[in-house]
């Protein structure tokens, strides 16, 4: 037994031997999966081990190892020698590039939870809402479709604070039927249309952009009574998220973060005024000296420019080296909070009669947006079909494939937030991602090749452009892209 032993060891120590790589080579694996071997000696790599002389094979996938779910019957995906996969139908007999997934517009696979909770937050947000006053029974209107505008004003603002937390009982004049919801959805929506219409002067499309919106600064100009009507915005806004309705309007980012009481900082004017936001970075990466600035500006009021100092006295105050940090952050200031100030304290007002403010502050910007506009049907073939690839990617890239893979794999609500980190809003436009803005017009939402793989995906959303590092698996990029929309309000991955 001993002497088997013994022969037995000696082969194993024989085989370890034969496995060993020769002198100056290694051993790695490239992105498709596919074992490939470097000659430090002559520089060189080759798929073919020099061990046996037979070249490393590609793995071959299962037909249901795929994370975002199984392919349709009959379907078969390969990878292609040059490490792009491709799809097999054994029914036609037939071979694409496109994953045929795409076409089932049901299709979402295992969701992602997403770790700050949102689902939880609203919930705990709707345990902790004043209750409605049993005593006032329904907060009950009559409203003209008409002259939806004026009788929900007057209506909203006669009640008591109190009595906007009753249940909603809304009547359209002349139409028969009871409210059990519909109606009320029917009255935020167009209600919505009408309040957020740039039409009326309270709002303003942002920049080159005509799907989200801004408090307009020149409001008093348009309505002399101005605040009473953000005012009752405020109030359809505390109302909608009491009662669970959505608003159909989207605003820039700054507008959430005011509502929620947070700093405003430089990288948030970049999806909203990129000309402003590009010469505000060249005044903080150079000396302003030469630029000649004062703390004033010029802004412009119906075709008429005038003079705004930005501080008492400025535009006798030169922009130095040493306090261009003190002027950038007076130019913010200006641009989003001095002046709205007046109007946005009347929205803030009007929300807190009917939902606390500290309620509010359970969520972040972004998850504000989600809860008052909630959010659209996102279509990931329109979504994939209006994307372009800089940088070396292409559709048919390993590191793409693995990021629709990735986005076929979230829920609905997650396919938003991605849309948000990248475009700085989860709105999708009436005619799909083929409209979709940056801020210097038209911009399809693209995908760049960009750093190593150690790194996080980053954004910047004036271009709706993904920064994304060649991660060699599916895994790794669906974990490093998650951490970089969870962490966007808190690291600089966004500008």
């Amino acid at each position: 037994m001993r002497a088997n032993f013994e022969r037995g060891g000696g082969h194993e120590e024989e085989e370890e031997d034969d496995l060993r790589l020769p002198d100056g080579w290694d051993m790695q694996v490239a992105p498709n999966g596919r074992t490939f071997f470097i000659d430090h000696r002559t520089k060189t790599t080759t798929w073919t081990d020099p061990r046996t002389g037979v070249a490393a094979r590609l793995p071959v996938r299962g037909k249901t190892d795929d994370e975002i779910g199984a392919l349709p019957p009959g379907w078969e995906q390969r990878v292609h020698v040059d490490g792009r996969v491709f799809f097999i139908d054994h029914n036609r007999r037939r071979t694409q590039w496109e994953d045929p997934r795409f076409e089932n517009e049901n299709i979402a696979g295992p969701a992602v939870p997403y770790s700050r909770d949102y689902k939880r937050k609203v919930e705990y947000l709707r345990s902790r809402l004043p209750k409605p006053n049993s005593n006032s029974g329904k907060c009950d209107m009559v409203v003209h479709r008409d002259t939806l505008f004026e009788d929900s004003y007057r209506h909203i603002m006669d009640k008591k604070d109190y009595d906007l937390r009753n249940k909603l009982w809304i009547e359209f004049f002349g139409e028969t039927g009871l409210d059990y919801g519909g109606v009320t959805r029917e009255w935020f929506f167009l209600l919505s249309h009408q309040i957020f219409n740039p039409y009326y002067g309270l709002f303003e499309y942002s920049a080159t952009d005509n799907y989200t919106l801004q408090i307009n600064p020149h409001s008093e100009a348009c309505n002399p009574e101005h605040l009473s009507y953000f005012h009752f915005i405020g109030r359809i806004i505390g109302m909608a998220i009491y009662h669970g309705k959505l608003l159909d309007a989207f605003f820039i980012r700054p507008f959430y973060k005011m509502m929620l009481g947070k700093k405003i900082t430089l990288f948030d004017m970049e999806s909203v005024d990129n000309a402003y936001y590009n010469s505000l970075i060249y005044v903080k990466d150079n000396d302003p000296a030469d630029l000649e600035l004062t703390f004033s500006l010029d802004d412009s009021i119906f075709g008429e420019t005038q003079n705004v100092e930005l501080i008492p006295g400025g535009a006798n105050v030169a922009v130095t080296e040493e306090n261009k940090e003190e002027y950038i952050e007076a130019v913010i200031s200006w641009r989003f909070v001095n002046r709205i100030e007046k109007q946005m304290n009347q929205i803030l007002k009007g929300v807190q009669e009917v939902v606390p403010s500290n309620l509010l502050r359970l969520f972040d910007a972004n998850e504000l947006e989600l809860l008052m506009c909630g959010l659209q049907k996102i279509d990931v073939k329109d979504w994939k079909a209006n994307t372009i690839y800089k940088g070396g990617y292409g559709p048919s890239s390993q590191v793409v494939h693995n990021f629709w893979k990735c986005i076929l794999s979230f829920d609905n609500e997650m396919r938003a937030r991605v849309l948000q980190f990248v475009s700085g809003t989860s709105r999708v436009p009436m005619n799909g991602f083929r409209e979709l803005y940056g801020s210097n017009g038209l911009q399809k939402f693209t995908i760049e090749r960009w750093g190593s793989a150690d790194m996080l995906p980053r954004a910047h959303t004036c271009f709706n452009r993904l920064d994304l590092p060649p991660y060699t698996t599916f895994k790794e990029l669906k974990s490093k892209l998650l951490t970089a929309i969870e962490n966007s309000e808190i690291f600089s991955g966004v500008d």
